[in-house]
């Protein structure tokens, strides 16, 4: 599914009048309609009581068709407006001034004060103050309103996005509603996806209020949410060649986990051979945990770490595989940094750069700019900030806007990873992956997510579709874990260890998944 800014959003209603004749009232009668569903289908409506909060813009006017079909399906209904009426515009205030004409007892706010005994005798809160363009922070009535409302222990209905929920960045301005259900139109917007935004939705509805499938499929859309792709059968006649031989260049003394977590987890995903180039002194160390790898020694420096002097054969033996993965653990070490530096635009296969191995490339990206096979880059927020020689903050104000720049100016392919991790590619696609959970905040979990992606690979996938689907199912692998364990304390081996019963759920039930957005999203 196609998640749109609120620019794109603006364009897809325009082009519906234009092209498709589809009126602002049918626009909006269908928002109203799609949101009583949702009411309808998990609360009820026939004589339960309801309060509906409108501001002074079309968001409003959505809510004021809630109203009057909440009045006609049986439920008792009250309308609270935050702001002037003569605000009302368009097909918005066509609708207020049918809701006048009806017995639904409608009043302008002037005081907090007089809703909360009409929210204490309520069974449900409709919020429709903002739509999706709101850019200043929120203050005055309507800020006292969204903290009555989160204080409320109403069932609470946001319309198109929780009010207080910037519509591009998901940054709360000031103060946002905790809604329990939100129905996005049209296509979900970036604030419905990316957090905090996400998290004050509660579940997400999308209705695509009639557009039709020209629209809200266009290509011109450039994020989308990271939808799952079906795996290859695995062939009877087959061996471990087949599912892809990569090398892991990882490792120091200082850092053993990364590079065990990284190559073994190819294997637990489905990949065929995973070679571990590691300082000699550690690699009886992880043998002892992982004798499924296959080792090949290097030479290392005083501290313990890969010396520059393996740079020729590591080269070499990067011919004989599918794919190399530079970085996991590697230290910063001064000696080991210019060795990846070295190495970078020398490799002429697919490369998988982590860890330690952005924070040496971000000092010269020169080097993967002159590679001509596929590059891809996996920084958490604070290795893109050294990438871009941005600050973390301002990152975070504009994710998709600096990941879409980037993967473009190093021709790779970028995960920036995190919750909700986004996947940016060098023409200016971008998913939002929706598996994974907080638990999966923990040391090691990115050196899984390196080698479920090279297993992905293995398993014949092309390399775009491998590193999405390795981001789905590492994050898929952490909520099977926190089924059985909880959030809590999951780690990196649980991560790991859950790989192969993920895989085999993703392919018993992927239908099932395709179908439901892995439960995140469903479409009315």
């Amino acid at each position: 599914m196609k998640v749109a800014n609120v620019d794109e959003m603006k364009d897809l209603d325009r082009r519906a009048t234009e092209q498709f004749g589809i009126s602002e009232d049918l626009l909006m009668e269908n928002a109203g309609q799609a949101v009583c569903f949702v009411i309808s289908q998990e609360l009820g409506i026939k004589d339960k009581k309801f309060i509906v909060f409108c501001g002074g813009g079309n968001n409003g006017g959505d809510g004021l068709v809630v109203a009057r079909k909440i009045h006609s399906d049986g439920g008792d209904v009250k309308v609270f407006l935050l702001d002037d009426e003569a605000k009302f515009k368009g097909a918005a205030r066509k609708n207020f001034e049918i809701v006048s004409r009806m017995s639904i007892e409608m009043s302008r706010i002037s005081s907090i004060d007089s809703v909360i005994p009409e929210l204490l005798d309520c069974d449900a809160i409709v919020d429709a103050m903002f739509g999706t363009g709101l850019v200043r922070r929120v203050s005055g009535i309507y800020k006292d309103t969204i903290q009555l409302i989160n204080e409320s222990q109403s069932a609470v209905f946001s319309v198109d996005i929780p009010s207080g929920i910037n519509g591009n960045t998901g940054e709360v301005m000031g103060a946002a509603v905790k809604a329990d259900y939100t129905v996005a139109f049209g296509l979900p917007k970036l604030g419905n996806l990316l957090y905090p935004g996400y998290e004050h939705c509660g579940e997400l509805y999308v209705s695509h209020i009639s557009f039709p499938p020209a629209l809200y499929n266009s290509r011109t859309l450039k994020v989308a949410i990271n939808n799952p792709v079906e795996l290859p059968e695995r062939a009877k006649d087959t061996h471990k060649g087949s599912y892809g031989k990569v090398l892991f260049i990882a490792g120091s003394s200082s850092y053993l986990g990364a590079p065990y977590f990284s190559a073994l987890s190819f294997l637990k995903a489905g990949g065929g051979l995973s070679y571990l180039a590691t300082p000699k002194s550690i690699s009886p160390f992880i043998a002892s945990k992982g004798s499924e790898i296959v080792f090949v020694p290097q030479e290392e420096t005083a501290s313990g770490s890969i010396a520059l002097e393996n740079k020729g054969e590591l080269l070499e033996f990067s011919q004989t595989v599918d794919m190399v993965v530079l970085g996991p653990g590697l230290s910063l070490a001064r000696e080991t940094q210019e060795l990846v530096r070295k190495l970078t635009p020398k490799i002429d296969k697919p490369l998988l750069i982590d860890g330690d191995g952005i924070t040496a490339i971000a000092e010269d990206l020169g080097r993967i700019k002159k590679r001509e096979a596929p590059t891809i880059l996996t920084p958490h927020v604070g290795e893109m900030s050294r990438i871009t020689k941005m600050g973390v903050s301002e990152i975070n104000r504009n994710k998709i806007d600096v990941l879409q720049r980037t993967a473009k100016e190093l021709n790779a392919i970028i995960i920036l990873k995190g919750a909700h991790s986004l996947i940016g590619y060098p023409d200016g696609t971008v998913f939002i992956n929706v598996s994974g959970n907080s638990g999966m905040a923990t040391a090691g979990s990115g050196d899984v997510l390196t080698g479920t992606i090279a297993a992905m690979y293995g398993l014949g996938l092309a390399l775009e579709d491998a590193v999405r689907m390795g981001v789905f199912i590492h994050g898929f692998s952490g909520d099977v874990a926190a089924v059985d364990k909880g959030e809590d304390g999951i780690t990196a081996q649980d991560i790991l260890d859950y790989l192969p019963e993920t895989v085999k759920l993703y392919r018993d039930n992927f239908a099932e998944i395709s179908e439901n957005l892995y439960e995140s999203i469903f479409v009315v």
